[in-house]
Protein backbone atom coordinates (compact mmCIF):
# COMPACT_ATOMS: atom_id res chain seq x y z
CA UNK A 1 0.00 0.00 0.00
CA UNK A 2 1.30 3.46 -0.85
CA UNK A 3 -0.25 5.16 2.23
CA UNK A 4 -1.23 8.12 0.07
CA UNK A 5 -3.18 10.78 1.92
CA UNK A 6 -3.51 13.50 -0.72
CA UNK A 7 -3.31 14.27 -4.41
CA UNK A 8 0.01 16.02 -3.86
CA UNK A 9 1.52 12.92 -2.28
CA UNK A 10 0.24 10.76 -5.13
CA UNK A 11 1.66 13.06 -7.81
CA UNK A 12 5.02 13.17 -6.01
CA UNK A 13 5.09 9.37 -5.79
CA UNK A 14 4.29 8.97 -9.49
CA UNK A 15 7.03 11.41 -10.53
CA UNK A 16 9.66 9.98 -8.17
CA UNK A 17 8.94 6.39 -9.24
CA UNK A 18 8.55 7.14 -12.95
CA UNK A 19 5.01 5.75 -13.07
CA UNK A 20 4.00 5.19 -16.69
CA UNK A 21 0.34 4.14 -16.28
CA UNK A 22 -2.56 5.06 -14.02
CA UNK A 23 -5.34 2.46 -13.86
CA UNK A 24 -8.83 3.32 -12.66
CA UNK A 25 -10.68 0.39 -11.04
CA UNK A 26 -14.37 0.24 -10.11
CA UNK A 27 -17.23 -2.23 -9.72
CA UNK A 28 -20.45 -2.25 -11.65
CA UNK A 29 -23.58 -4.21 -10.85
CA UNK A 30 -21.87 -7.60 -11.25
CA UNK A 31 -19.37 -6.83 -8.48
CA UNK A 32 -16.28 -7.57 -10.54
CA UNK A 33 -13.39 -5.15 -10.80
CA UNK A 34 -13.32 -3.10 -14.02
CA UNK A 35 -10.21 -1.35 -15.38
CA UNK A 36 -9.51 1.81 -17.38
CA UNK A 37 -5.86 2.37 -18.43
CA UNK A 38 -4.22 5.82 -18.77
CA UNK A 39 -0.71 6.38 -20.04
CA UNK A 40 0.94 9.22 -18.15
CA UNK A 41 2.53 11.73 -20.56
CA UNK A 42 3.63 14.43 -18.15
CA UNK A 43 2.72 16.08 -14.84
CA UNK A 44 -0.03 18.23 -16.34
CA UNK A 45 -1.64 15.18 -17.90
CA UNK A 46 -1.35 13.25 -14.61
CA UNK A 47 -3.10 16.06 -12.73
CA UNK A 48 -5.87 16.13 -15.34
CA UNK A 49 -6.43 12.38 -14.90
CA UNK A 50 -6.53 12.58 -11.11
CA UNK A 51 -8.66 15.74 -10.82
CA UNK A 52 -11.19 15.33 -13.62
CA UNK A 53 -11.64 11.56 -13.64
CA UNK A 54 -13.17 10.14 -16.81
CA UNK A 55 -16.59 9.38 -18.27
CA UNK A 56 -17.81 5.82 -18.78
CA UNK A 57 -20.87 4.11 -20.22
CA UNK A 58 -23.11 3.52 -17.23
CA UNK A 59 -25.57 1.36 -19.20
CA UNK A 60 -22.79 -1.20 -19.80
CA UNK A 61 -21.96 -1.27 -16.09
CA UNK A 62 -25.46 -1.03 -14.62
CA UNK A 63 -28.17 -2.86 -16.60
CA UNK A 64 -30.95 -0.69 -15.19
CA UNK A 65 -29.39 2.53 -16.56
CA UNK A 66 -31.01 3.68 -19.81
CA UNK A 67 -28.67 3.97 -22.81
CA UNK A 68 -30.08 7.43 -23.62
CA UNK A 69 -28.72 8.90 -20.38
CA UNK A 70 -25.95 6.52 -19.53
CA UNK A 71 -22.87 8.73 -19.13
CA UNK A 72 -21.27 8.59 -15.69
CA UNK A 73 -18.01 9.92 -14.29
CA UNK A 74 -15.47 7.74 -12.48
CA UNK A 75 -13.27 9.74 -10.09
CA UNK A 76 -10.33 8.22 -8.19
CA UNK A 77 -10.06 8.04 -4.41
CA UNK A 78 -6.43 8.96 -3.81
CA UNK A 79 -5.97 7.05 -0.57
CA UNK A 80 -6.75 3.75 -2.31
CA UNK A 81 -3.64 4.02 -4.53
CA UNK A 82 -1.56 0.86 -4.87
CA UNK A 83 1.33 -0.32 -7.01
CA UNK A 84 0.02 -2.89 -9.51
CA UNK A 85 2.03 -6.08 -8.87
CA UNK A 86 1.08 -7.61 -12.23
CA UNK A 87 1.86 -4.71 -14.56
CA UNK A 88 4.91 -5.04 -16.81
CA UNK A 89 5.57 -1.30 -16.61
CA UNK A 90 5.36 0.91 -13.48
CA UNK A 91 1.63 1.29 -12.82
CA UNK A 92 -0.48 2.72 -10.02
CA UNK A 93 -4.05 1.52 -9.54
CA UNK A 94 -6.81 3.51 -7.84
CA UNK A 95 -10.34 2.62 -6.81
CA UNK A 96 -12.97 5.04 -8.08
CA UNK A 97 -16.41 6.37 -7.20
CA UNK A 98 -19.23 7.07 -9.68
CA UNK A 99 -20.83 10.50 -10.21
CA UNK A 100 -23.73 11.67 -12.38
CA UNK A 101 -23.76 14.54 -14.87
CA UNK A 102 -24.49 17.08 -12.11
CA UNK A 103 -21.44 15.94 -10.19
CA UNK A 104 -23.48 14.19 -7.51
CA UNK A 105 -22.68 10.65 -6.31
CA UNK A 106 -24.47 8.09 -8.48
CA UNK A 107 -27.19 6.88 -6.13
CA UNK A 108 -27.27 3.31 -7.50
CA UNK A 109 -23.54 2.70 -7.33
CA UNK A 110 -23.02 -0.21 -4.91
CA UNK A 111 -19.98 1.53 -3.42
CA UNK A 112 -22.04 4.67 -2.70
CA UNK A 113 -24.92 2.63 -1.26
CA UNK A 114 -22.45 1.15 1.22
CA UNK A 115 -21.09 4.56 2.15
CA UNK A 116 -24.66 5.76 2.79
CA UNK A 117 -25.40 2.69 4.93
CA UNK A 118 -22.29 3.20 7.05
CA UNK A 119 -23.00 6.92 7.51
CA UNK A 120 -26.60 6.35 8.60
CA UNK A 121 -25.53 3.57 10.98
CA UNK A 122 -22.96 5.86 12.58
CA UNK A 123 -25.45 8.73 12.93
CA UNK A 124 -28.23 6.57 14.40
CA UNK A 125 -26.19 4.42 16.81
CA UNK A 126 -23.07 6.41 17.63
CA UNK A 127 -21.05 3.34 16.66
CA UNK A 128 -18.63 2.50 13.90
CA UNK A 129 -19.22 -0.79 12.11
CA UNK A 130 -16.22 -2.86 11.11
CA UNK A 131 -16.29 -6.07 9.12
CA UNK A 132 -13.94 -8.70 7.83
CA UNK A 133 -14.48 -11.32 5.15
CA UNK A 134 -13.47 -14.94 4.75
CA UNK A 135 -12.78 -15.83 1.12
CA UNK A 136 -13.16 -19.55 0.54
CA UNK A 137 -12.26 -20.83 -2.91
CA UNK A 138 -11.31 -23.96 -4.86
CA UNK A 139 -8.25 -24.45 -7.02
CA UNK A 140 -8.77 -27.00 -9.80
CA UNK A 141 -5.82 -28.61 -11.62
CA UNK A 142 -4.54 -31.88 -13.01
CA UNK A 143 -4.11 -34.56 -10.33
CA UNK A 144 -0.48 -35.63 -9.91
CA UNK A 145 -1.48 -38.58 -7.69
CA UNK A 146 1.12 -37.69 -5.05
CA UNK A 147 0.60 -37.35 -1.29
CA UNK A 148 -3.12 -37.87 -1.24
CA UNK A 149 -5.24 -36.99 1.76
CA UNK A 150 -8.69 -38.43 2.59
CA UNK A 151 -11.68 -36.89 0.85
CA UNK A 152 -13.02 -33.79 2.67
CA UNK A 153 -10.16 -33.82 5.17
CA UNK A 154 -8.12 -30.88 3.93
CA UNK A 155 -8.57 -28.59 6.94
CA UNK A 156 -5.26 -26.84 7.74
CA UNK A 157 -3.21 -29.46 5.87
CA UNK A 158 0.33 -28.61 4.80
CA UNK A 159 2.28 -29.06 1.60
CA UNK A 160 2.92 -31.46 -0.07
CA UNK A 161 -0.44 -32.93 0.95
CA UNK A 162 -2.03 -29.74 -0.32
CA UNK A 163 -0.74 -28.59 -3.70
CA UNK A 164 -1.45 -24.87 -3.88
CA UNK A 165 0.05 -23.43 -0.72
CA UNK A 166 2.49 -21.39 -2.82
CA UNK A 167 -0.38 -19.72 -4.71
CA UNK A 168 -2.14 -18.96 -1.42
CA UNK A 169 0.98 -17.48 0.20
CA UNK A 170 1.76 -15.39 -2.88
CA UNK A 171 -1.82 -14.09 -2.88
CA UNK A 172 -1.52 -13.06 0.78
CA UNK A 173 1.78 -11.29 0.10
CA UNK A 174 0.40 -9.30 -2.83
CA UNK A 175 -2.89 -8.45 -1.13
CA UNK A 176 -0.95 -7.16 1.89
CA UNK A 177 1.38 -5.09 -0.31
CA UNK A 178 -1.72 -3.49 -1.85
CA UNK A 179 -3.09 -2.53 1.57
CA UNK A 180 -5.27 -5.52 2.46
CA UNK A 181 -5.33 -6.39 6.16
CA UNK A 182 -4.99 -10.18 6.04
CA UNK A 183 -5.40 -12.13 9.26
CA UNK A 184 -4.29 -15.55 8.02
CA UNK A 185 -4.69 -18.11 5.27
CA UNK A 186 -4.98 -21.89 5.24
CA UNK A 187 -6.24 -24.93 3.39
CA UNK A 188 -9.90 -25.74 4.03
CA UNK A 189 -11.97 -28.90 4.46
CA UNK A 190 -12.91 -29.38 0.83
CA UNK A 191 -10.69 -31.57 -1.29
CA UNK A 192 -11.62 -34.29 -3.75
CA UNK A 193 -10.61 -35.86 -7.03
CA UNK A 194 -12.81 -36.19 -10.08
CA UNK A 195 -12.11 -37.07 -13.73
CA UNK A 196 -8.34 -36.83 -13.34
CA UNK A 197 -8.43 -33.46 -11.59
CA UNK A 198 -7.82 -32.37 -8.03
CA UNK A 199 -10.20 -29.91 -6.37
CA UNK A 200 -8.55 -28.20 -3.40
CA UNK A 201 -10.26 -25.70 -1.11
CA UNK A 202 -8.42 -22.82 0.57
CA UNK A 203 -9.33 -19.74 2.56
CA UNK A 204 -7.96 -16.24 3.11
CA UNK A 205 -9.37 -14.36 6.09
CA UNK A 206 -9.06 -10.66 6.79
CA UNK A 207 -8.92 -8.48 9.90
CA UNK A 208 -11.81 -6.18 10.93
CA UNK A 209 -11.58 -2.74 9.37
CA UNK A 210 -14.04 0.02 8.50
CA UNK A 211 -16.89 -1.63 6.60
CA UNK A 212 -16.26 0.40 3.41
CA UNK A 213 -12.57 -0.49 3.43
CA UNK A 214 -13.44 -4.14 4.06
CA UNK A 215 -15.47 -4.25 0.84
CA UNK A 216 -12.65 -2.61 -1.13
CA UNK A 217 -10.19 -5.19 0.19
CA UNK A 218 -12.34 -8.17 -0.77
CA UNK A 219 -12.87 -6.89 -4.30
CA UNK A 220 -9.15 -6.35 -4.80
CA UNK A 221 -8.31 -9.69 -3.20
CA UNK A 222 -10.54 -11.60 -5.61
CA UNK A 223 -8.89 -9.78 -8.51
CA UNK A 224 -5.40 -10.67 -7.24
CA UNK A 225 -6.30 -14.32 -6.73
CA UNK A 226 -7.75 -14.71 -10.21
CA UNK A 227 -4.72 -13.02 -11.77
CA UNK A 228 -2.40 -15.37 -9.91
CA UNK A 229 -4.42 -18.43 -10.93
CA UNK A 230 -4.11 -17.34 -14.55
CA UNK A 231 -0.34 -17.05 -14.14
CA UNK A 232 -0.16 -20.47 -12.43
CA UNK A 233 -2.22 -22.08 -15.19
CA UNK A 234 -4.94 -23.36 -12.85
CA UNK A 235 -8.63 -22.67 -12.37
CA UNK A 236 -9.61 -20.73 -9.24
CA UNK A 237 -13.29 -20.43 -8.42
CA UNK A 238 -15.34 -18.80 -5.68
CA UNK A 239 -18.47 -20.69 -6.81
CA UNK A 240 -20.50 -21.63 -3.71
CA UNK A 241 -21.01 -25.25 -4.74
CA UNK A 242 -19.14 -27.47 -7.19
CA UNK A 243 -20.72 -30.86 -6.65
CA UNK A 244 -23.10 -32.56 -4.26
CA UNK A 245 -21.67 -34.01 -1.08
CA UNK A 246 -18.54 -31.85 -1.09
CA UNK A 247 -17.86 -28.75 0.98
CA UNK A 248 -19.14 -25.54 -0.56
CA UNK A 249 -17.39 -22.18 -0.45
CA UNK A 250 -18.87 -19.35 1.57
CA UNK A 251 -17.86 -15.78 2.23
CA UNK A 252 -18.58 -15.43 5.93
CA UNK A 253 -18.57 -11.88 7.27
CA UNK A 254 -17.43 -11.07 10.81
CA UNK A 255 -18.78 -7.91 12.40
CA UNK A 256 -17.42 -5.67 15.12
CA UNK A 257 -18.60 -2.39 16.66
CA UNK A 258 -16.49 0.35 18.18
CA UNK A 259 -17.20 3.61 19.96
CA UNK A 260 -14.47 6.26 20.01
CA UNK A 261 -12.05 3.67 18.69
CA UNK A 262 -12.73 1.09 21.42
CA UNK A 263 -14.51 -2.21 20.99
CA UNK A 264 -17.97 -2.51 22.59
CA UNK A 265 -18.28 -6.24 21.93
CA UNK A 266 -17.46 -7.77 25.33
CA UNK A 267 -18.17 -6.82 28.93
CA UNK A 268 -17.72 -8.96 32.02
CA UNK A 269 -16.57 -11.94 30.00
CA UNK A 270 -19.67 -12.08 27.76
CA UNK A 271 -21.00 -10.35 24.68
CA UNK A 272 -22.78 -7.05 25.26
CA UNK A 273 -26.38 -6.08 24.57
CA UNK A 274 -24.98 -4.06 21.65
CA UNK A 275 -24.02 -7.36 20.01
CA UNK A 276 -27.33 -9.02 20.93
CA UNK A 277 -29.32 -6.17 19.37
CA UNK A 278 -27.34 -6.34 16.15
CA UNK A 279 -27.78 -10.12 16.01
CA UNK A 280 -31.52 -9.63 16.54
CA UNK A 281 -31.49 -7.40 13.47
CA UNK A 282 -29.87 -10.23 11.51
CA UNK A 283 -32.48 -12.65 12.76
CA UNK A 284 -35.27 -10.26 11.71
CA UNK A 285 -33.76 -9.61 8.26
CA UNK A 286 -32.13 -13.00 7.80
CA UNK A 287 -34.34 -14.30 5.00
CA UNK A 288 -34.02 -11.15 2.89
CA UNK A 289 -30.27 -10.85 3.43
CA UNK A 290 -29.92 -13.87 1.15
CA UNK A 291 -31.04 -11.65 -1.74
CA UNK A 292 -27.75 -9.78 -1.36
CA UNK A 293 -25.47 -12.51 -0.06
CA UNK A 294 -26.68 -15.46 -2.16
CA UNK A 295 -27.81 -14.06 -5.52
CA UNK A 296 -27.17 -17.14 -7.67
CA UNK A 297 -28.88 -20.55 -7.87
CA UNK A 298 -25.60 -22.25 -6.92
CA UNK A 299 -25.81 -20.39 -3.60
CA UNK A 300 -28.81 -22.45 -2.55
CA UNK A 301 -27.13 -25.71 -3.48
CA UNK A 302 -24.73 -24.84 -0.65
CA UNK A 303 -27.43 -23.85 1.88
CA UNK A 304 -28.73 -27.33 2.62
CA UNK A 305 -29.35 -29.13 5.95
CA UNK A 306 -26.73 -31.27 7.67
CA UNK A 307 -23.82 -29.25 6.33
CA UNK A 308 -21.84 -26.50 8.09
CA UNK A 309 -23.73 -23.99 5.94
CA UNK A 310 -26.76 -22.61 7.84
CA UNK A 311 -30.42 -23.03 6.94
CA UNK A 312 -32.17 -21.92 10.15
CA UNK A 313 -32.45 -18.42 11.60
CA UNK A 314 -30.71 -18.89 14.91
CA UNK A 315 -27.47 -17.90 16.59
CA UNK A 316 -25.11 -19.45 19.06
CA UNK A 317 -21.65 -19.49 20.55
CA UNK A 318 -19.08 -21.54 18.61
CA UNK A 319 -21.81 -23.37 16.68
CA UNK A 320 -21.18 -23.72 12.95
CA UNK A 321 -24.69 -24.90 12.13
CA UNK A 322 -26.12 -21.52 13.25
CA UNK A 323 -26.77 -18.59 10.93
CA UNK A 324 -24.82 -16.29 13.24
CA UNK A 325 -21.93 -17.62 15.28
CA UNK A 326 -20.15 -15.93 18.19
CA UNK A 327 -16.68 -17.49 17.92
CA UNK A 328 -14.19 -17.87 20.73
CA UNK A 329 -13.46 -14.33 21.86
CA UNK A 330 -10.49 -14.45 24.25
CA UNK A 331 -12.71 -13.72 27.24
CA UNK A 332 -10.89 -16.02 29.66
CA UNK A 333 -8.47 -14.49 32.16
CA UNK A 334 -6.10 -17.47 31.82
CA UNK A 335 -2.70 -16.73 30.27
CA UNK A 336 -2.54 -19.63 27.82
CA UNK A 337 0.78 -18.50 26.33
CA UNK A 338 2.44 -18.72 29.75
CA UNK A 339 1.02 -22.19 30.30
CA UNK A 340 2.50 -23.62 27.12
CA UNK A 341 5.79 -21.74 27.47
CA UNK A 342 7.39 -22.72 30.80
CA UNK A 343 9.37 -19.91 32.32
CA UNK A 344 7.13 -17.17 31.00
CA UNK A 345 5.51 -15.12 33.73
CA UNK A 346 1.72 -15.39 33.69
CA UNK A 347 -0.14 -12.11 33.38
CA UNK A 348 -3.64 -11.04 32.44
CA UNK A 349 -3.87 -9.45 29.03
CA UNK A 350 -7.09 -8.09 27.61
CA UNK A 351 -7.62 -9.56 24.13
CA UNK A 352 -11.34 -8.79 24.00
CA UNK A 353 -10.64 -6.35 21.16
CA UNK A 354 -10.43 -9.47 18.97
CA UNK A 355 -14.10 -10.36 19.57
CA UNK A 356 -16.47 -10.47 16.57
CA UNK A 357 -19.66 -12.22 15.53
CA UNK A 358 -20.03 -13.99 12.21
CA UNK A 359 -22.74 -13.96 9.52
CA UNK A 360 -22.39 -17.38 7.86
CA UNK A 361 -24.85 -17.55 4.98
CA UNK A 362 -23.27 -15.41 2.25
CA UNK A 363 -20.90 -16.46 -0.52
CA UNK A 364 -18.65 -14.72 -3.01
CA UNK A 365 -21.22 -14.57 -5.81
CA UNK A 366 -22.44 -11.52 -3.89
CA UNK A 367 -21.66 -7.98 -4.92
CA UNK A 368 -19.52 -7.26 -1.85
CA UNK A 369 -20.59 -3.60 -1.57
CA UNK A 370 -24.30 -4.44 -1.67
CA UNK A 371 -23.87 -7.28 0.83
CA UNK A 372 -21.98 -5.10 3.30
CA UNK A 373 -24.57 -2.33 2.91
CA UNK A 374 -27.39 -4.79 3.56
CA UNK A 375 -25.65 -6.20 6.65
CA UNK A 376 -25.19 -2.65 7.92
CA UNK A 377 -28.90 -1.92 7.42
CA UNK A 378 -29.87 -5.16 9.17
CA UNK A 379 -27.61 -4.38 12.14
CA UNK A 380 -29.18 -0.91 12.44
CA UNK A 381 -32.59 -2.59 12.35
CA UNK A 382 -31.62 -4.43 15.54
CA UNK A 383 -30.98 -1.14 17.35
CA UNK A 384 -34.36 0.19 16.20
CA UNK A 385 -36.40 -2.88 17.27
CA UNK A 386 -38.00 -2.39 20.73
CA UNK A 387 -38.05 -6.17 21.26
CA UNK A 388 -34.52 -6.82 19.98
CA UNK A 389 -33.23 -8.45 23.16
CA UNK A 390 -36.27 -10.74 23.30
CA UNK A 391 -35.71 -11.74 19.66
CA UNK A 392 -32.10 -12.49 20.50
CA UNK A 393 -33.14 -14.61 23.48
CA UNK A 394 -35.76 -16.54 21.47
CA UNK A 395 -33.46 -17.34 18.54
CA UNK A 396 -30.47 -18.47 20.61
CA UNK A 397 -29.51 -22.14 20.56
CA UNK A 398 -27.18 -23.58 23.13
CA UNK A 399 -23.50 -24.32 22.76
CA UNK A 400 -23.04 -27.62 20.92
CA UNK A 401 -26.67 -27.93 19.83
CA UNK A 402 -26.88 -29.30 16.28
CA UNK A 403 -29.99 -27.71 14.85
CA UNK A 404 -30.18 -30.43 12.17
CA UNK A 405 -30.21 -33.32 14.65
CA UNK A 406 -33.52 -35.20 14.73
CA UNK A 407 -33.61 -34.76 18.50
CA UNK A 408 -33.90 -30.99 17.96
CA UNK A 409 -36.69 -31.14 15.38
CA UNK A 410 -39.14 -29.24 17.59
CA UNK A 411 -36.62 -26.45 18.16
CA UNK A 412 -35.91 -26.21 14.45
CA UNK A 413 -39.64 -26.08 13.63
CA UNK A 414 -40.07 -23.14 16.01
CA UNK A 415 -37.53 -21.08 14.07
CA UNK A 416 -37.74 -19.42 10.67
CA UNK A 417 -35.88 -21.04 7.76
CA UNK A 418 -33.75 -19.41 5.08
CA UNK A 419 -35.18 -19.35 1.55
CA UNK A 420 -34.44 -22.39 -0.59
CA UNK A 421 -34.09 -20.56 -3.92
CA UNK A 422 -33.41 -17.22 -5.57
CA UNK A 423 -37.15 -16.77 -6.02
CA UNK A 424 -37.67 -17.28 -2.28
CA UNK A 425 -34.96 -14.72 -1.57
CA UNK A 426 -36.75 -12.26 -3.88
CA UNK A 427 -40.02 -12.76 -2.00
CA UNK A 428 -38.27 -12.17 1.31
CA UNK A 429 -36.65 -8.99 -0.01
CA UNK A 430 -40.00 -7.70 -1.22
CA UNK A 431 -41.44 -8.27 2.25
CA UNK A 432 -38.49 -6.66 4.06
CA UNK A 433 -37.66 -3.83 1.68
CA UNK A 434 -38.34 -1.12 4.27
CA UNK A 435 -35.31 -2.34 6.23
CA UNK A 436 -33.08 -1.39 3.30
CA UNK A 437 -34.85 1.67 1.89
CA UNK A 438 -35.07 3.27 5.35
CA UNK A 439 -33.12 6.55 5.51
CA UNK A 440 -32.61 6.43 1.75
CA UNK A 441 -29.84 3.82 1.74
CA UNK A 442 -31.20 1.59 -1.04
CA UNK A 443 -33.59 2.93 -3.65
CA UNK A 444 -36.82 1.12 -4.50
CA UNK A 445 -35.76 0.97 -8.16
CA UNK A 446 -32.54 -0.83 -7.25
CA UNK A 447 -34.40 -3.36 -5.12
CA UNK A 448 -37.01 -3.80 -7.86
CA UNK A 449 -34.27 -4.71 -10.32
CA UNK A 450 -32.66 -7.14 -7.85
CA UNK A 451 -36.02 -8.81 -7.22
CA UNK A 452 -36.66 -9.21 -10.97
CA UNK A 453 -33.19 -10.66 -11.48
CA UNK A 454 -33.59 -13.19 -8.69
CA UNK A 455 -36.97 -14.29 -10.03
CA UNK A 456 -35.58 -14.70 -13.55
CA UNK A 457 -33.33 -17.65 -12.72
CA UNK A 458 -34.34 -21.07 -13.99
CA UNK A 459 -32.99 -24.61 -13.49
CA UNK A 460 -30.48 -24.16 -16.31
CA UNK A 461 -28.78 -21.38 -14.34
CA UNK A 462 -27.56 -23.96 -11.79
CA UNK A 463 -25.06 -25.51 -14.20
CA UNK A 464 -21.76 -25.61 -12.32
CA UNK A 465 -19.47 -25.69 -15.36
CA UNK A 466 -21.11 -22.57 -16.77
CA UNK A 467 -20.86 -20.77 -13.45
CA UNK A 468 -17.33 -21.54 -12.21
CA UNK A 469 -16.23 -17.96 -12.87
CA UNK A 470 -19.37 -16.02 -11.95
CA UNK A 471 -18.23 -14.90 -8.55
Amino acid sequence: MLNIKSKAELVAYCIENQIEFIDFHYCGWDGRLKTLNFVVRDKAHLLNILEAGERVDGSSLFPFVEAGKSDLYVVPRYRTAFRDPFAQVPTVGLLCSFFDREGKPFESSPEYVLRKAAKVFREKTGLEMQTMGELEYYVIAEDDGMYRIPDQRGYHESAPFVKFEDLRVEAVRLITEMGGMVKYAHSEVGNFRLDGKIFEQNEIEFLPVDICDAADQLVLAKWVMRRLAWDYGVTLTFAPKITEGKAGSGMHVHCKFTRDGRSVMVEGGDITDVVRRAIAGYMDAGTSLTAFGNPNPLSFMRLVPNQEAPTTLCWSHSNRSALVRVPLGWTSSVDMAAQCNPGEEAAYRDFSDKATFEWRASDATANVYLLMAALCCAARRGFEMPDALEVARRTYVGLGVNIHDSANEALKDSLEQLPASCSGAADALDADRAIYTSEGVFSDSMLDYLVRTLRSFGPEDSDVEENLHIA
